[in-house]
């Protein structure tokens, strides 16, 4: 696979050979889908919480008593039939929406997620990071490049803090690391930017998992 290769003047100046076991890989929607809900799953916190019977004030004593009054027979006040009474089969916060996701499985959508960007000329690979980490710098170069004005992922191939906090300038602009980059940062921008460090990061991480 071939992908284009750009200076920090947003100019084309080449290609990059980007290995097809990572970014020629044929895309399976079911597998993306699978891994895509189960990580959105695993962030999920559950916080509606309702009470049952056991759990509300109140109730202790019987209402009324159990015959001779003609109403129907009641023990509590707290009852779910009760206004004020316990939820029953209500949402509890201890409710767990985990999913398991296999690594390889979850690597091999990695990688199909990067050969659709691949595929569609939606990964912009620099020939390096920008000098300096000033917004108008990165920003002028973004809008360089192809895919201006869109949702855009900057992948790093290691920690930059001065970039990190330019990103928060630059509106449709997200950063994340080529070692934590997951199904969902994919999915979620339309245009991928990295660097030619970046694309080996990313196939030395998925290449030995995926093993």
């Amino acid at each position: 696979m071939k992908i284009k290769l750009y200076n920090l003047l947003g100019v084309e100046s080449g290609e990059v050979e980007a290995k097809d076991t990572v970014f020629a890989k044929e895309p399976k929607e079911s597998v993306i889908h699978q891994v895509y809900e189960a990580i959105l799953a695993n962030a999920r916190e559950p916080w509606a919480h309702t009470k049952g019977k056991g759990d509300v004030s109140g109730g202790g004593k019987k209402p009324w008593k159990q015959k001779g009054t003609g109403r129907a027979r009641h023990g509590s006040i707290r009852s779910p039939i009760w206004r004020g009474g316990g939820i029953t089969f209500g949402p509890k916060k201890e409710r767990n929406y985990e999913q398991k996701i296999n690594k390889k499985m979850n690597n091999l959508a990695v990688m199909m997620c990067l050969s659709l960007k691949a595929q569609g000329n939606q990964i912009v690979v620099l020939e390096d990071n920008p000098a300096t980490g000033k917004t108008k710098e990165v920003a002028k170069l973004r809008l360089a490049l192809p895919g201006a004005n869109r949702s855009t992922l900057w992948i790093m191939d290691g920690k930059n803090v001065e970039l990190l906090k330019t990103g928060r300038n630059i509106a449709k602009l997200d950063w994340q690391q080529a070692k934590d980059v997951n199904v969902v940062d994919l999915m979620r921008h339309q245009f991928i930017v990295t660097t030619k460090k970046g694309i080996v990061q990313l196939e030395k991480r998925l290449i030995s998992k995926t093993k």
